[in-house]
């Protein structure tokens, strides 16, 4: 949300409820204890999407939410994401409403006070945010089982919030989860998991270009910078960290963040990584093929999400992004980026 949507009372607030992860931690179980004769969670259908940032999983995302079918986290639910229904009783007290705005990012989304996003991360960073946030880099991790019931349990809490008795299915947007796919197959057997991907290089340069973007609001508004510090969104600006899912065969030391070869590299690296770590329930989405005048790849993602028969959802418009002039690239980052991007074509 634009930056005038926090002032000092909604600064404190968010440090409150997200700077400290016992206090996010003891809202989950305050929830949890007022919400303990509570259904499990729905049929355990739930979608959840995640890729590399800038793939298009905001976007796929609002789609399948068009549905009417999913309960989602929205910017309602900020800052107490962890505890959506007492959140939602006492925040009515002072609901407001406000017409849609862009988004930060600068390319044309549109965001109001409804609109669903990225905030289960609070919930992972809570519980289990040492396990995989480094001082360099967020690394693949595997919850305890523990932590796994503890997040069947956030799900159950934030279905109980439903606007709707069709809003039965919890839709998840969060590009951390790449690094727990096995985590959410287990705790949701019958869920989809769907993962975006993009053209390469384009999708790097869009990268390349956000990371600067965020450098110069993070170096300008130091809530920012710890507002996606909280969040555990590290994708890019001032507090970047990228994936790192080891042996890579590709130094991105060799390159910094200025330089398109090292998001080229981020890329190669994660897309390398899912074609050999992918569950049973997930399905990589050509982001392109959405895109296409061809309805075929719409209608099959609709179809396995189980939204085909709702009015809207298939028919929502994916839109290609503007392309990019591609500079040239290391031959070597280049080559092995779209021999991982056929590999991505032929499997999905």
């Amino acid at each position: 949300m634009p930056d005038s949507d926090y002032g000092i009372t909604s600064r404190l607030l968010h440090r409150l409820a997200l700077a400290a992860p016992f206090v996010a931690q003891a809202s989950h179980d305050l929830e949890s204890m007022l919400n303990r004769q509570a259904a499990a969670s729905g049929s355990g259908e739930h979608v959840f999407v995640a890729g590399l940032a800038r793939a298009g999983t905001t976007v796929l995302m609002r789609s399948l939410y068009q549905s009417g079918q999913f309960r989602s986290l929205t910017y309602r639910d900020m800052p107490f994401v962890l505890m959506p229904k007492t959140w939602s009783g006492i925040s009515s007290l002072f609901r407001r409403h406000k017409a849609e705005e862009e988004r930060a990012h600068g390319d044309r989304v549109m965001v109001n006070f409804d609109s669903p996003e990225a905030f289960e991360e609070v919930f992972w960073r809570s519980f289990c945010g040492p396990d995989y946030i480094h001082g360099d880099a967020l690394r693949p991790h595997q919850p305890d089982d523990d932590t796994i019931e503890e997040f069947r349990r956030f799900v159950r809490n934030v279905l109980t919030t439903g606007q709707s008795r069709e809003q039965t299915r919890y839709l998840s947007k969060n590009n951390n989860n790449l690094l727990r796919l096995s985590a959410i197959a287990d705790a949701f057997p019958q869920a989809a998991i769907f993962i975006p991907f993009r053209e390469p290089v384009q999708h790097a340069m869009s990268l390349q270009k956000q990371h600067a973007l965020f450098l110069e609001t993070h170096a300008g508004d130091s809530f920012a910078l710890e507002y996606m510090n909280w969040l555990g969104h590290h994708e890019f600006g001032g507090n970047h960290r990228p994936f790192r899912f080891g042996d890579s065969g590709l130094a991105l030391e060799d390159y910094g963040p200025d330089r398109l070869e090292y998001w080229l590299g981020c890329w190669a690296d994660c897309y390398a990584y899912l074609l050999n770590n992918l569950p049973r329930t997930a399905r990589l989405i050509s982001y392109e093929g959405l895109c296409g005048e061809d309805d075929r790849e719409r209608l099959r993602l609709h179809e396995h999400a189980g939204t085909l028969a709702d009015s809207g959802t298939a028919a929502f418009e994916f839109a290609q992004a503007r392309p990019y002039s591609a500079p040239d690239v290391a031959t070597k980052v280049r080559a092995r980026a779209y021999e991982v991007y056929a590999a991505l074509q032929s499997a999905c």
